[in-house]
């Protein structure tokens, strides 16, 4: 999904410009209809409710934080939690319980959704630290659901303290619930960066997050090296922070340049795969066992491939099974005797691959296995949060690490300044009743006779309001001498974290460093050992082994394609279905492609070696490609990648390419024939190779004409296209033949009298005679045969 950068505010506030015209954007303009009375049209309208719920959406539920890495309701499911004590050391309630609190006093939507919300904040799966610590059946990472909230119950883990420890010393602002009879905080105090901690995934509207977990020792040391170093680029925090940590562990297969170009864009794709080991059986015999997988990948749903794989079904408008399936399920069945899921509370993951014989290579058949399943894949990334700005927007690792540093150093100083607003109130109230016990007897007398004491006692001792309620508050047993001593300490101790605070309040260097004191603090009570080993290799990729040999490729005209062993065969020998007739052989070897040519210009590409055998009258081309609707095959060509051939189309266009150039691995083939929709029936008439030595290029019309010229007048075009003029035809007239000759010479063939067929060679000197400059209209050559077509001699 593309993303959609918001450069203004979400929510502009539009100012009425009382002199000038309405503008129909403005919420406040108000349209009048034909009959005077208010009204509004219903195109600002509809834009006006789209825009009100993309904003909604996209900041009020599927986007995390950069702060905090929460989305709305996960915030609300922590915040609602902590408000009802069930940290960590407190015994943990029926989930219903919690949703019931949630939904009643901050979160007015379903409750599944709600529930859902809490379940993956408990999933060790999921998260990578999780925040919920969950009693009960929370699912699994096979898509097995959690057991119902009345069965369920949950309690904060001691990490989510990270987020909560702080929310009641005035460190970030609340608002308002949705019916304004509670507060909310609109963003909790963290400690560390949750959004790289446990990542995220949501899709909005126009844009959508996938963020990856990390590991929290790598990310804490990024953070603290980035506040000591704030010119830190990308690569140098990569140096600490190398890549993902998934939950399930996994290998990650990317290279380091490919990892510091998604961190620096803020989007990419990781490629991860499943590790394994080898365990010895008796007399010899071994097997493969997955114990992690990456991110997006289940046991079940690798069972399920391996299933869909040897048991294949038919596909959509296919009436049998394709060759590639029928392939493909004889070199798994070939090697994989079985496959078993022996997951349990022990292992998590344990995936048995047994081989069909002790003999088969280790390397190879785990390859097999990765190359076909979810054992490897790719895990996608899109850093796509709520700014600081309160702004959506992608951002790289050095971006979202700096923004939640600012936010950090922000939440200490509020939290600083509420911490010294409460020692020196503390302050003001000890030093209010030092007074008292210094003058005890005469406060004792002022409240025994006064008839305002409160009054009396400011009056007398120059107390504050709050100091004289104090007093008159305090218990007899706080003025015993021993109460004066434990005041004097206590003040003695408030003064000095009054000036730890006030200087931390006045240096912002020192206010860092207590920062960083405090992550290295939580780096050490929380940090684990990374889980996701990084380590580059190759894509796996199942190579079958080909003998490199020599075939002959028979083409029917209808399209049919099959192999014979050997070259030098006698054309005449084949036999074709009633009505089909040869189209063309090809002398290649096994290691070479064909390719089919379809009348929209797309080239569709196929390995010789998955051809049928020349017992039968082999498969149709379209059997191995997916021809696009309303296309046909019009043409063919089997040889080596590096051949040299000329492209031409019925509208007399032409240019030269490599095979290799048309090639892919795509079954639907790949766009590279311009083919000229203003000329009705135009097509490819296909490829002809240029071989060595030659140097010329024959063109011959539908109407017997003949242009011969030089073959450096052509343009060869890696990429495809339309091509240059290669020869000038009339209204309503095609070409027919465009091929490369060289000092051999041509054969022209087609109908002659009474439709016999006839076959004329010209040589070298005749084609001379027929030589010009490239999109010449050429002169005719005689006879004139009915069909004719140029071979190349």
């Amino acid at each position: 999904m593309d993303i959609v950068e918001v450069d203004e505010p979400l929510a502009p506030a539009k100012t009425p410009n009382a002199g000038g015209p309405k503008d129909p954007h403005d919420p406040k303009t108000i349209d009048l209809n034909e009959d005077g009375k208010d009204g509004l049209t219903l195109a600002v309208y509809a834009e006006r409710a789209y825009l009100d719920y993309a904003i909604s959406v996209v900041k009020g539920r599927a986007l995390p934080d950069v702060a905090d890495g929460q989305k709305p309701v996960q915030r609300r499911i922590l915040f609602s939690m902590s408000e009802m004590g069930l940290r960590a050391d407190a015994k943990p309630v029926k989930s219903a319980r919690v949703v019931g609190d949630v939904l009643g006093k901050f979160h007015p939507h379903g409750d599944q959704s709600a529930y859902d919300a809490l379940v993956r904040l408990a999933q060790s799966f999921s998260l990578r630290y999780p925040l919920i610590d969950g009693q009960g059946n929370f699912g699994s990472r096979d898509g097995d659901g959690a057991a119902a909230m009345r069965y369920t119950e949950a309690r904060l883990t001691k990490i989510a303290g990270l987020l909560l420890s702080e929310i009641d010393e005035g460190t970030v602002d609340f608002a308002p619930n949705y019916d304004g009879s509670f507060q909310e905080p609109k963003l909790l105090p963290a400690r560390l960066p949750f959004v790289l901690l446990n990542g995220a995934s949501g899709i909005a509207v126009g844009m959508a997050t996938e963020i990856p977990s990390h590991n929290l020792r790598e990310v804490a040391s990024a953070a603290i090296a980035l506040m000591k170093s704030p010119k830190m680029s990308t690569a140098e925090l990569l140096g600490i922070m190398p890549g993902p940590d998934y939950p399930g562990g996994g290998q990650i297969i990317s290279s380091p340049a490919e990892i510091a170009q998604i961190y620096e864009t803020g989007r990419g794709s990781i490629k991860v795969r499943a590790r394994w080991s080898v365990e010895e059986l008796a007399r010899g015999q071994w097997q493969i066992v997955v114990n992690e997988l990456p991110p997006s990948a289940s046991s079940q749903r690798v069972l399920q491939e391996i299933e869909e794989i040897t048991n294949p079904k038919v596909k959509v408008g296919k009436k049998t099974l394709t060759p590639e399936q029928n392939n493909l399920k004889s070199t798994i069945l070939n090697v994989l005797d079985g496959v078993r899921d022996e997951s349990s509370k022990d292992a998590a993951v344990r995936l048995v691959f047994e081989p069909k014989s002790k003999n088969i290579d280790v390397n190879e058949f785990v390859n097999l296995l990765l190359a076909h399943t979810s054992l490897e894949s790719n895990a996608p990334m899109n850093l796509v949060m709520i700014g600081n700005d309160g702004r959506p927007r992608q951002k790289g690792l050095k971006e979202i690490l700096s923004e939640w540093v600012e936010f950090r150093v922000s939440t200490v100083t509020r939290r600083t300044q509420y911490r010294l607003g409460k020692v020196k109130d503390r302050m003001h109230i000890l030093e209010g009743r030092l007074i008292v016990l210094l003058n005890i007897d005469k406060v004792i007398k002022i409240i025994r006779n006064s008839d305002e004491p409160k009054s009396d006692l400011i009056k007398e001792f120059k107390l504050s309001d709050r100091q004289a309620e104090d007093i008159l508050d305090i218990r007899l047993r706080q003025l015993a001498r021993l109460e004066g001593i434990k005041i004097e300490q206590e003040l003695k101790q408030l003064q000095t974290e009054r000036d730890d605070l006030e200087g931390l309040l006045q240096s912002d260097a020192v206010l860092r460093k207590r920062i960083i004191k405090e992550i290295e603090s939580d780096l050490k009570d929380f940090g684990d050992d990374r889980r996701t080993l990084i380590q580059e290799d190759k894509r796996a990729v199942a190579e079958t082994k080909v003998i490199d040999e020599p075939v002959t490729v028979i083409v029917s005209q209808k399209g049919w394609v099959r192999v014979r062993q050997g070259h030098e065969h006698d054309a005449t020998q084949f036999s074709f279905k009633a009505g089909d007739a040869l189209y063309g052989t090809f002398e290649v070897r096994t290691i070479d492609v064909i390719q089919g040519f379809g009348s929209d210009g797309r080239v569709y590409t196929v390995q010789v070696s998955e051809l049928p055998g020349a017992r039968g009258d082999g498969s149709p081309l379209t059997s191995f490609v997916n021809l696009a609707t309303g296309s046909q095959m019009v043409a063919y060509y089997a040889g080596q990648p590096d051949d040299l051939v000329l492209l031409s189309t019925k509208a007399g266009y032409g240019f030269l390419a490599n095979v290799s150039d048309m090639s892919t691995r795509n079954k639907a083939g790949k766009s590279f024939i311009s083919v000229d929709s203003k000329v009705p029936g135009d097509a490819p008439l296909g490829a002809a190779k240029v071989k060595v030595g030659m140097k010329q290029v024959a063109c011959l019309s539908e109407a017997s004409k003949l242009l011969v010229f030089s073959l450096d007048e052509l343009k060869r075009l890696p990429t495809g296209g339309k091509g240059v003029i290669l020869m000038g035809l009339d209204d309503k007239e095609f070409l027919a033949s465009a091929i490369a000759v060289g000092s051999d010479g041509a054969t022209y063939s087609g109908a002659g009298r009474a439709g016999k067929p006839t076959e004329l060679s010209l040589d070298a000197k005749t084609l001379k005679s027929f030589a010009g400059n490239r999109a010449r209209k050429g002169h005719f050559v005689e006879p004139r045969l009915k069909d004719g077509k140029l071979k190349a001699s």
